[in-house]
């Protein structure tokens, strides 16, 4: 089985012969130009190509060597920027950005990017920016944008049977979230919710016009597509889900079945915190995936997730806990606590390995290579989950 059939299906909660594996397929699925950095270095390997395509949270490109030393099925849709410069935040760390960006330091030591009005900075010794979200740093019309995406997905499918997913931040081709976590939508929604429902047609209206110009360009190559849209803090959602029923999910549907009636993409959410008296309303609209899955999270319990939606929603995420054990634990801590994520959220497939959300710069690479190495070990479904509809395909497992 190849690594896009692999994900595919798992997506589709087919039977598989393993867990699908992803590290920095996404700018939520990644790891830090700074951890990325000492894991290359941990693992002997080349650090004078690393590349950034992530610049607010400073993430790395995952390289092919990464991919297969830890078996991910996955690889980042994102094609190289205009024009490329070297920048050394500090010490040893030396990276590959956007030329575009430019970053300046400052008299008290911190780096400052400025695009117009907006900046953002990082601290001395910090390890990403904070400020505006400055991500991008693409060139040309909507259509020079999607045909840059639309060359490099046929690459990426010709070249390799890694599996990918249109972002789109760093060259301007996102599609639109729906407010869930704005205080002005909010505050619309009270004031002329008729002025917000207006918003939200332009809003996927646009959104829908985008998507069919990317699949007439790029749908046979792409198996996912993203929408950003957090609706959860660390102890509930953000705003009532009543106001999520009627202000965010007609919208999402709407996307959703554009996207389903007119290509086999899949659509991936990216949706942080405890949303899981959400997650009915997300399968609904006909969200297929979600992440990062925040088990950290209040009532966010992967064994109630799994029972409760396991069947519905294909979890990409949810593999480690960034918080409270990736950077802080042993490696054998990590070992453990992986295994046992892995035995709950594997169990009859609709399952991609991810930790939740990105790794953060100062995780301890052998703290990263036990997370992947046991996710790797715990991904593989025994002979009776595969039956005959693996084995009369790949000779069995």
């Amino acid at each position: 089985m190849t690594s896009r059939e692999r994900v595919i299906r798992a997506i589709n909660h087919k039977p598989v012969d393993r867990v699908p594996i992803d590290l920095g397929s996404h700018m939520s699925t990644g790891i830090s130009m700074f951890a990325y950095w000492n894991l290359r270095e941990h693992l002997g390997l080349s650090t004078d190509k690393i590349w950034i395509p992530d610049m607010v949270q400073g993430l790395a490109y995952v390289d092919l060597d990464i991919l297969e030393r830890f078996h991910c099925d996955c690889i980042l849709l994102e094609p190289p920027f205009p024009g490329m410069a070297s920048w050394n935040p500090r010490g040893k760390f030396t990276f590959t950005i956007p030329a575009e960006a430019n970053p300046q330091r400052t008299e008290a030591g911190e780096w400052s990017i400025s695009k117009g009005d907006a900046s953002m900075r990082m601290l001395a010794g910090g390890y990403f920016f904070d400020g505006a979200w400055l991500s991008d740093w693409g060139n040309g019309t909507e259509e020079d944008r999607v045909a840059l995406y639309a060359q490099e997905a046929e690459r990426i499918f010709k070249e390799t049977d890694y599996a990918t997913n249109l972002v789109g931040y760093s060259h301007g081709l996102g599609f639109a979230s729906y407010g869930a976590g704005s205080i002005d939508d909010a505050i619309l929604a009270g004031d002329d919710p008729k002025a917000l429902h207006e918003l939200r047609e332009q809003s996927v209206t646009n959104s829908i016009q985008r998507m069919g110009k990317v699949i007439d360009s790029a749908g046979q190559y792409i198996q996912l597509v993203t929408m950003g849209d957090d609706m959860g803090t660390q102890n509930g959602p953000m705003c009532s889900p009543r106001y999520i029923e009627e202000f965010c999910m007609p919208y999402y549907k709407r996307f959703c079945d554009f996207v389903h009636a007119n290509s086999d993409i899949k659509v991936f959410l990216h949706n942080c915190g405890s949303i899981k008296e959400l997650i009915p309303m997300l399968i609904n609209a006909g969200i297929d995936v979600l992440n990062p899955v925040q088990i950290s999270a209040n009532n966010m319990d992967p064994q109630k997730l799994k029972d409760d939606f396991g069947d519905d929603i294909c979890f990409w995420g949810g593999g480690c806990d960034t918080q409270r054990v990736l950077a802080t634990g042993t490696p054998g801590a990590v070992t453990d606590h992986v295994r046992h994520l892995m035995r709950i959220f594997k169990k009859n497939s609709g399952f991609v390995f991810n930790q939740v959300h990105n790794i953060m710069g100062n995780v301890p690479p052998e703290n990263i290579a036990a997370m992947l190495d046991t996710a790797y070990k715990e991904s593989f479904y025994d002979a009776v989950h595969v039956g005959e509809d693996l084995s009369n395909k790949t000779g069995g497992c």
